[in-house]
């Protein structure tokens, strides 16, 4: 009896000491978080003195990147392999070869161009000397007679007018008179065309050149820019060092094309008022034989109708 109430006793001992170990376990780790912080020591041998806070200073900014450098994952480019010479004639020795093709034939048809405006405008200013000596002759002569003995040798187109406007009163000499001068007039138009389509020979070219330049111009520069779109996707950079060269070399193109088209219409069109003049000239030739023609045969039938009275 006696036995069992002292176990009993140490039971009850030994679970009070358990509790109260645990409780002071979970209690230091509490006082450690609450516990005030100590004040530092003051110096023994001076009081320090305030101190006073310096604004931040700040950082400086990155430095910009150089025209020349390539950005973060592009490939380094080294100066070799850029073009040195952007001169319109390295430019050309640089470029691709349908570009280069395409810059010789602007380069062709401008001097053809100017080469066409030289040629006309001797030639014209030849013919239209020629056309004013012989309509002096032709106002100064009276009869017809008189202008064909002074133009009979000549070759200016005046003179195949007379010559034309000769033979057919030869050839109408036992015909009747009501008919000659239509024939006579037949025959001068005639002449008129032929001698105007001889001096527009060769100014069709300049039309050509002037519609048609600028827009082989334009097929050499989208050629060269799609070539330096094609460089940029193969060398992976966007450095525009690499590309400039490529699109300056397609402009050129463009630039050629202007420079060849730009004259060819312009001296197209002062090549066509000097043909129209000119022809303007003829047609006054013309029209002065026609003067003579229709003067001598009233002068054929004056005598007629001074009988017939």
């Amino acid at each position: 009896m006696l036995t069992g109430r002292t176990a009993r006793i140490a039971q009850t001992f030994a679970a009070a000491a358990a509790a109260f170990l645990i409780a002071i376990a979970f209690a230091q780790p509490i006082r450690a978080q609450s516990a005030p912080t100590p004040p530092a020591a003051p110096n023994a041998t001076a009081p320090a003195a305030p101190s006073v806070v310096s604004p931040a200073t700040p950082a400086p900014a990155p430095a910009a990147a150089a025209p020349n450098q390539p950005l973060a994952g592009e490939p380094a480019v080294s100066n070799a392999e850029l073009p040195q010479d952007l001169s319109p004639w390295g430019m050309f020795e640089d470029a691709d070869l349908l570009v280069k093709i395409v810059l010789i034939g602007l380069a062709i048809a401008s001097l053809v161009t100017w080469t066409v405006w030289l040629a006309k405008t001797l030639e014209l200013r030849t013919a239209r000397n020629e056309v004013r000596h012989d309509l002096r002759i032709l106002n100064n002569s009276a009869t017809l007679a008189q202008a064909h003995e002074q133009l009979r040798d000549g070759t200016s187109p005046v003179s195949l007018l007379m010559q034309a406007a000769g033979q057919e009163i030869r050839l109408s000499a036992n015909l009747r008179a009501e008919g000659l001068k239509e024939r006579i007039a037949w025959q001068l138009e005639r002449i008129e065309l032929a001698v105007s389509r001889k001096i527009s020979r060769g100014t069709g070219v300049l039309a050509t050149i002037g519609s048609t330049a600028p827009f082989v111009g334009l097929f050499g520069t989208v050629w060269g820019i799609m070539n330096s779109f094609i460089g940029i996707s193969n060398s992976h950079t966007t450095n525009l060092a690499v590309v400039a060269p490529g699109i300056a070399q397609a402009l050129l193109a463009t630039a050629l094309g202007l420079v060849a088209a730009i004259p060819a219409v312009m001296i197209y069109n002062v090549l066509a008022r000097q043909t129209a003049h000119y022809r303007a000239y003829l047609g006054d030739a013309s029209a002065q034989v026609m003067r003579l023609v229709s003067r001598d045969l009233d002068r054929a039938k004056l005598p007629l109708t001074q009988a017939a009275e």
